[in-house]
């Protein structure tokens, strides 16, 4: 679980939030993306519909019972069951917002993983890559810093329908992904749609956002002089699993 008091997590996912929606970033803008934090074994903060992370205070975010609101992953459920659904999984009836219509797939990344943070937003430079016909090309390591950062490997979702179509495909990509690598996914693109950082802290949630946005910059740019050079399936893991790159890994979370 993170460290501390729900009153001092939600306070650290306040000041990730600002930080991501600086307009200098070039994250998001307006009422765009979401973040959350783990809270305890069943519940969790998310960001309030429609609310701007620039600016965002404690009453843009709700909590939310993961066990309630992930019952919408085991049967066929319309729009308003999934409004219904999200309202019921408010730990607080007197508490009005609505949760962001990526609360379940929230839910289900604290179900799945070790997240205790996640930040999604929608980079510009990011998407200029994941809207674009060679979107996959993301996947290709680049540069050192970029694996011990994001990690051995990143998750690539095709556009799926935001919401809980959103949700069942992350859970069915993840766990293929854990099968996979043996271990946690830390970066997820989203095609036509964005970036999701899922840290085991507010501090690791900002650095892969970072990097994640640094990787699609250079790979952007490597178009213009030939196209990318991606380093090895050998380079990457040797790079992974370096003790001096652990060393420098544990000091970025």
């Amino acid at each position: 679980m993170p460290e501390g008091t729900k009153e001092s997590i939600l306070n650290e996912l306040i000041a990730m939030s600002h930080r991501m929606g600086e307009e200098q970033r070039e994250l998001l803008i307006i009422g765009e993306g979401n973040t959350s934090a783990r809270i305890d074994d069943d519940t969790f903060f998310v960001k309030a519909s429609g609310n701007n992370l620039r600016t965002i205070a404690t009453e843009g975010f709700v909590l939310i019972s993961r066990s309630r609101v992930l019952k919408l992953l085991e049967a066929d459920a319309t729009d308003a069951d999934v409004k219904r659904v999200l309202a019921e999984s408010r730990v607080d009836p007197a508490v009005t917002a609505q949760p962001s219509v990526e609360t379940v797939l929230h839910g289900a990344l604290y179900e799945f993983t070790d997240a205790k943070f996640i930040g999604h937003s929608h980079p510009i430079a990011v998407n200029a890559i994941m809207c674009s016909k060679r979107s996959e090309d993301i996947l290709g390591h680049l540069m050192p810093d970029e694996i011990v950062v994001c990690g051995v490997a990143s998750v690539y979702i095709p556009y799926t329908d935001p919401g809980l179509p959103l949700a069942r495909e992350v859970v069915k990509r993840v766990k293929e992904f854990q099968s996979k690598w043996g271990e946690q996914p830390r970066t997820m693109y989203l095609q036509n749609h964005g970036l999701f950082a899922i840290g085991r802290s507010a501090r690791e949630v900002q650095n892969i956002s970072a990097m994640a946005v640094k990787h699609a910059r250079v790979l952007a740019s490597t178009y213009a002089v030939g196209g990318p050079n991606f380093l090895s399936e050998s380079d990457n893991a040797r790079i992974h699993n370096r003790p001096d790159e652990a060393v420098r890994r544990s000091q970025f979370k």
